[in-house]
């Protein structure tokens, strides 16, 4: 489970990708974040309603990550080829538009399976998001159910408490002090 892995190295992982621009297919791994503060999320299927949700919510937020030395990948057991198509589809007929980031496949489920996500019934990813730091080590995870979005605020307010070092306290926000003992 991934809670036991939580402070531990973030499983590794080999994924191919397409990139958000959907014209060019790839390959990433682990190693291509070293140094870099990683945040992945998986999401259960493309062509849905909830995930592009989530996916254009942090395609808008990019910048506000990058600034924080953080890359996104996004990542489902689709094909790398549904991504593309989902990417190159128009908004209008439920496809997604251009992306800041890439967008990984899991066909083989390995990775879904190693960060504790899939449902092996029916072979997708529960909502499952990671903070990885630059050094490969699992900071935070976060897993549910299929139907509610995650909140791309939160998921930056937990990525700078864990950049500031210090002890954060609950709802603390990056201009709050940090606690003293």
């Amino acid at each position: 489970m991934t809670e036991r892995m939580v402070g531990k190295s973030a499983p590794y992982f080999e994924m191919k990708t397409v990139d958000g621009a959907g014209k060019n297919f790839g390959k990433v791994t682990l190693d291509d974040y070293r140094g870099k503060w990683l945040v992945l999320f998986f999401y259960p299927l493309d062509f849905t309603f909830v995930c592009p949700t989530e996916i254009t919510g942090f395609n808008r937020r990019i910048d506000d990550f990058e600034k924080l030395n953080a890359s996104i990948l996004g990542a489902s057991t689709d094909s790398e080829h549904s991504h593309k198509a989902w990417i190159n589809a128009s908004v209008e007929h439920g496809g997604l538009g251009q992306l800041k980031f890439p967008l990984a496949s899991d066909m083989t489920q390995k990775v879904a399976r190693d960060y504790g996500i899939l449902i092996e019934d029916s072979g997708i990813a529960l909502r499952g998001l990671f903070i990885i730091d630059p050094a490969g080590i699992l900071k935070y995870s976060v897993i549910h159910d299929l139907n509610v979005g995650r909140s791309v605020d939160e998921t930056l307010r937990v990525l700078q408490a864990f950049q500031s070092g210090g002890l954060c306290p609950i709802d603390w926000e990056p201009e709050d002090e940090l606690l003293n003992v």
